[in-house]
């Protein structure tokens, strides 16, 4: 039975992460595939900055460096940016994917460009950092907010009509004006949204977190995972460093 860890990146309680693992209705997985939704225990208040990013880099990897240890045959990160996702692939074997990477690479085999849907302009710094990174901004046609301030443990909740509506007209001028094949949701926060707009757009929309579900099944199931070639072992692992750190700031 396939047993894949799903790291939230916010230290959330218990109904932060239900919230979070709704993710999971919205996909067809394998009966036998157990999903067990794990919250950060630091973390940033946002993704806007650097400061940000390292923060939310060493929080996830506390949380998923012992997965494979615990028994877990896989990790997904449940952020867009794919924080923590290249150094937990330097210290484990078993499949690690961030949503960020395969949203857009799942786009590509549907479509020739596509357009990522931001929730607010000071998150657009981090797209086109993670856009510049894997070498995709040719095939993005562009990144564009809708302009609501994200509420990473509510998500959209209570504030649907509000916001779907400036989703669905933002995402159309991504595929009227910039000439996207394809829309990936910016955020795994958005999933609420995905079958509303899903119904209402003319192209095909990418739900970053069940789409990364999928992905892991599908490696596990053709015996895939990263390549050591890339992601190479360290030399030494610091894990007693990074967990002192993580105990330091959780109980300082």
């Amino acid at each position: 039975m396939p047993k894949i860890l799903v790291i939230n990146p916010f230290p959330l309680d218990e109904a932060g992460v239900a919230r979070r693992a709704a993710q999971s209705g919205h996909v067809q997985l394998d009966p036998d595939t157990e999903l067990v939704y794990r919250p950060v225990r630091i973390g940033p208040t946002s993704f806007m900055s650097p400061h940000d990013w390292l923060i939310a880099d060493l929080g996830i990897y506390e949380a998923g460096v012992t997965a494979e240890e615990e028994g877990f045959d896989a990790v997904v990160i449940d952020t867009m940016s794919d924080s923590g996702m290249a150094p937990l692939r330097s210290v484990l074997s078993i499949p690690v994917i961030g949503p960020g990477k395969a949203s857009m690479l799942y786009a590509l085999t549907l479509g020739s460009r596509f357009s990522v849907l931001a929730q607010w302009k000071p998150a657009l710094p981090r797209y086109k950092k993670v856009i510049r990174e894997y070498g995709f901004e040719a095939q993005c046609a562009s990144v564009r907010s809708f302009d609501v301030e994200p509420d990473f443990i509510n998500l959209t909740e209570g504030k649907e009509d509000a916001t779907f509506p400036r989703m669905l007209e933002t995402a159309m001028r991504c595929v009227e004006e910039d000439g996207a094949d394809v829309i990936c949701l910016g955020s795994t926060t958005m999933h609420q949204a995905a079958e509303y707009l899903s119904e209402r757009l003319p192209v095909p929309l990418i739900n970053p977190g069940p789409l990364s579900y999928k992905l892991a099944e599908a490696f596990l199931g053709l015996g895939l995972s990263h390549s050591r070639k890339a992601y190479p072992k360290p030399t030494e692992r610091k894990d007693a460093l990074v967990h002192a750190l993580v105990d330091g700031a959780v109980n300082g």
